[in-house]
């Protein structure tokens, strides 16, 4: 006989049936839990609500079969002790089969709300032990990938890839192939010249005087030692680090800063606003005292760090803005001056037998006292004349006469414009202010201090000179040729150039090399009588030829002199030219000797 219980859906899913058996089953309901049905040895099955949501089947004393049922409802045989199967539904609500000792089965069905299912600890270890091989098949690849790369890089011989030489790509090429591409690179742009500026003005300093060289042989050297100079590891590390990251060379690189020096001066006696310097000089019977100006003038070292900087990162075809400083004369000192003024007269003399020469020297004082002198000064706006009166020696060296320089050394003469009136005084008054000076052993000779400040007061007169590259009127223009005449008589006299400077343009009177210009305050002439006895120099200006004559004691020990000049080289700026003294004996050239290279602008 069948009984039919009906559950709700939500609890049961469905429809069971139980056989019914001789005597009435004990129901026990608990919390709406789902049936579970046991069937007891008597085969009276026992129906109990229990709280779970999974059906629990029991076996009482025996240990009965339970077949389980996968969630592809393939049964899943589980042997118990007695080797008996149990079948047991999953998810599915699959009936689930319980036989009895009877072979009745039961049939009860069930719906379970979840199932969780856990890894197996061997599961869990075949991961890692997977994900370990993964990473190290991985890492063998990149050991070997970097093995290859540093052998391939190790039997390279150019310069490993990414590096650069003043930013110039020189990856993959040899030693002289990156020599001529960073040269020529360098070549294109040093130009010819390095413009300076200062306001309106303008001026150029030539760029082959610097001689600007760049030590790139140094600069190869060190890239072609990119992972070169260590083990097989370390040397792979770098280059690969410096195919990454790339790397560069800044070559060092030397001027000729003497050069540079001097061509700042220059350009500082030269500015618009340039600062005059205080001075004095002796005129006949006046002591001539001048204030300067406040001005400007080049400031030679942050110039040198900025022209430089420039060179460094080939930056020269700007123009460069002059750094000039502030300055201020320095303050004349009316005490220091009376000191170096004043001398007491001095007697010449001379001996034949053995020969010996002193020469006279006038003796000098102020006129007025010195705090006269001071009040003077301080009164005074620009220029200060100081009086002076002349104590004259007994014996001058005019009264000995030529009898005490029996030797003609050297004599030389160059042609000027008598018509030009102006320019021709100039000439004259510098002349004679040379004119009878004489030199002892070791003395120097300074054109400036002799020859003094060019002034209206003194007698000069505008004339052509040349200023920033143009030929402008200025006071005392021309008394340069008197510097040049000067010049070359010492040089045939084979005395010692002691400061020399060429002019900028090759003047009209001389040839290139053969020149000598100066300015007051900042350029000058000098030369030292290196012989052993004294000279005299005998100069005039007359009939459009300014003469010079240097007067001595010739000995065995003298050599015939010859000066040699030549242009070396011309572009459409500049002229070059060196200049060499030969010295000959007994016709015989004994010894040459450069006496300048100069780099003048042409026309």
């Amino acid at each position: 006989m069948v009984k039919e219980n009906r559950k709700d859906e939500e609890n049961s899913g469905g429809v069971q049936l139980l056989e019914k058996p001789e005597s009435k089953p004990a129901v026990n309901k608990k919390n709406e839990a789902k049936p579970t049905v046991v069937k007891t040895k008597q085969n009276k099955p026992a129906v109990k609500q229990h709280k779970e949501t999974k059906p629990a089947v029991k076996q009482k004393e025996e240990n009965k079969p339970v077949v389980k049922s996968n969630k592809q409802n393939k049964p899943t045989v589980v042997k118990s002790e007695s080797s008996k199967p149990a079948v047991v539904e999953t998810k599915e609500s699959k009936p689930a089969v319980v036989e009895t000792k009877d072979s009745k089965p039961t049939v009860v069905e069930e719906k379970q709300d979840s199932v969780t299912v856990q890894a197996k600890p061997s599961e869990a270890k075949n991961v890692f032990l997977l994900y370990g091989v993964l990473v190290g098949i991985f890492l063998a690849l990149i050991i070997i990938a970097f093995l290859v790369f540093s052998v391939f890089m190790t039997n390279q011989t150019t310069i490993h890839s990414g590096i650069s030489i003043k930013g110039i790509d020189v990856s993959s090429l040899s030693k002289n192939d990156a020599n001529k591409k960073v040269n020529s690179f360098i070549k294109q742009n040093v130009p010819e010249e390095i413009v300076l500026v200062h306001d309106d003005f303008e001026t150029a300093i030539p760029t082959k005087e610097l001689n600007i060289t760049f030590d790139i042989n140094n600069a190869i050297e060190s890239a072609y030692k990119i992972g070169r100079t260590g083990n097989f590891i370390s040397d792979g590390f770098e280059s690969f680090g410096t195919l990454l990251f790339n790397k560069d060379f800044e070559p060092s690189f030397t001027i000729n800063e003497e050069y540079l020096e001097k061509a700042l001066n220059d350009i500082s006696t030269k500015l618009p606003d340039k600062l005059i310097e205080s001075g004095y000089y002796l005129d006949g019977n006046d002591l001539v005292l001048n204030k300067g100006k406040n001005g400007y003038v080049v400031n030679t070292k942050l110039m040198t760090k900025s022209i430089k900087n420039e060179i460094s990162k080939l930056n020269l075809n700007n123009k460069i803005e002059i750094i000039t400083s502030e300055a201020s004369p320095s303050i004349l000192n009316i005490d220091e001056i009376y000191n170096k003024v004043h001398l007491e007269p001095t007697n010449a003399s001379y001996t034949a037998e053995p020969r010996t020469f002193t020469p006279s020297k006038n003796g000098v004082d102020f006129d007025i006292s010195i705090d006269e002198a001071k009040q003077k000064l301080a009164e005074s706006e620009q220029e200060c004349v100081i009086p002076l009166k002349v104590v004259y020696p007994s014996i001058t060296t005019n009264m000995i006469g030529e009898e005490a320089f029996p030797d003609t050394l050297s004599e030389f003469s160059t042609y000027y414009y008598a018509g030009n009136y102006n320019r021709t005084t100039n000439l004259k008054l510098a002349s004679a202010k040379i004119n009878g000076t004489v030199l002892m052993p070791g003395e120097e000779f300074s054109y400036n201090d002799v020859v003094g400040e060019r002034t209206i007061a003194a007698g000069y007169k505008e004339a052509p000179i040349y200023i920033s590259g143009r030929v402008e009127d200025g006071l005392g223009g021309g008394i340069c040729q008197i510097t040049t005449t000067l010049y070359n008589a010492v040089v045939y006299a084979n005395l010692e150039i002691t400061d020399r400077s060429n002019h900028q343009f090759v003047p009209s009177y001389i040839g290139a090399g053969l020149d000598a210009t100066v300015y007051y305050g900042s350029v000058d002439f000098k030369f030292k009588n290196n012989r052993n006895y004294p000279i005299k120099i005998i100069s005039s200006v007359e009939g459009g030829v300014a003469y010079f004559k240097i007067l001595g004691l010739r000995t065995p020990e003298d050599y015939d002199v010859e000066i040699y000049a030549r242009v070396t080289g011309q572009s459409a700026k500049y002229t070059n030219s060196e200049t060499y003294k030969i010295l000959y004996k007994d016709g015989v050239v004994v010894d040459q000797v450069l006496l300048s290279k100069d780099t003048y602008m042409r026309h």
